[in-house]
C-alpha cells in the first residue's frame, strides 16, 4: 500500500521466525562465534556512516538516494540484523549467519526497506537528529549502553536472557516474548533506516509485536 505522500506505508519491514529445535545451551558461545561477524561489521558500520555522509548530500542536491549506495546500506542492516538475531537480541537461530549484504531469503531473519524514488531536501536536513531524538530515547532504553559478552544491558538484553534460561530448562523459545523481543527489534531498525536517511518515513510510536511484520489495516500508520 501506498500513502498520499508517495511512499509506502510500511517502507522498513522486519520479519523473522523461530527455528525448530533450538539447542538448549549453543546460545552460551554464540556471541564468540559470531566474533569473525563482529569484526567485519566494525568495518562495515564506518563505510556505512560515510555512505550516509554521501548520500545526505545527493539527497540535498538531487532528492535522491543513489541506488547504488541504498543498497550497500541495506546490506549493513540486513547483516548486522542476521548476526544479532543469531548471536545478539534474539537467539531465535541456531543457523549460522552468512557472510552477505544481499538479502538472503532462505535465512529465518529477514528486513527490507523500500527504495525511495523521491526525498525531501528539508526532512533531511533535520530528521537525523531533531526529529528522531525522541526515538533515540526510547530505543536508548531498549538496547542499553552496558555490553558484557552479547548481553547489552537494555531491555531487548534482558528479554533474551529471560527466553534463553527458559529455553535452557524447557527447551523452547516462548512465543509470547519472541513476539515482543521481535517488536522492540522491529522499532529500533524502523529507526535506524529512518536517521540513515533511507525513508521520509516517520517511524511509528507503536510496538507491533510478531515475527511478521503486520499487515492489517487497524496497524498501518
Amino acid at each position: 500500500m501506498t500513502s498520499l505522500t508517495g511512499f509506502p506505508e510500511r517502507p522498513v519491514r522486519v520479519n523473522a521466525r523461530i527455528d525448530s529445535p533450538l539447542s538448549r545451551w549453543l546460545w552460551l558461545v554464540k556471541w564468540i562465534l559470531a566474533v569473525p561477524h563482529y569484526i567485519v561489521l566494525f568495518f562495515l558500520w564506518i563505510a556505512f556512516t560515510v555512505v550516509t555522509v554521501i548520500a545526505f548530500f545527493a539527497i540535498l542536491l538531487t532528492q535522491r538516494y543513489p541506488r547504488a549506495l541504498f543498497d550497500f546500506n541495506l546490506g549493513v542492516l540486513r547483516w548486522s540484523w542476521r548476526v544479532s538475531y543469531y548471536a545478539g537480541d534474539a537467539l531465535g537461530t541456531d543457523r549460522y549467519p552468512p557472510f552477505s549484504l544481499g538479502e538472503e531469503p532462505d535465512y529465518p531473519a529477514r528486513l527490507d526497506i523500500a527504495y525511495p524514488e523521491r526525498l525531501s531536501r528539508g526532512l533531511v536536513l533535520v530528521k537525523w537528529w531533531l526529529l528522531a531524538v525522541p526515538h533515540y530515547l526510547v530505543i536508548g532504553f531498549f538496547l542499553g549502553g552496558t555490553h558484557l559478552g552479547w548481553w547489552s544491558g537494555g531491555l531487548i538484553g534482558v528479554l533474551t536472557v529471560i527466553a534463553a534460561v527458559i529455553l535452557a530448562f524447557t527447551g523452547k523459545y516462548p512465543k509470547d516474548l519472541f513476539d515482543l523481543i521481535i517488536g522492540l527489534n522491529r522499532w529500533v531498525f524502523r529507526v535506524w533506516a529512518y536517521a540513515a536517511l533511507m525513508t521520509d518515513r516517520y517511524p511509528p510510536f507503536r510496538l507491533d509485536l510478531g515475527g511478521t511484520e503486520p499487515t492489517s489495516p487497524e496497524h498501518q500508520a
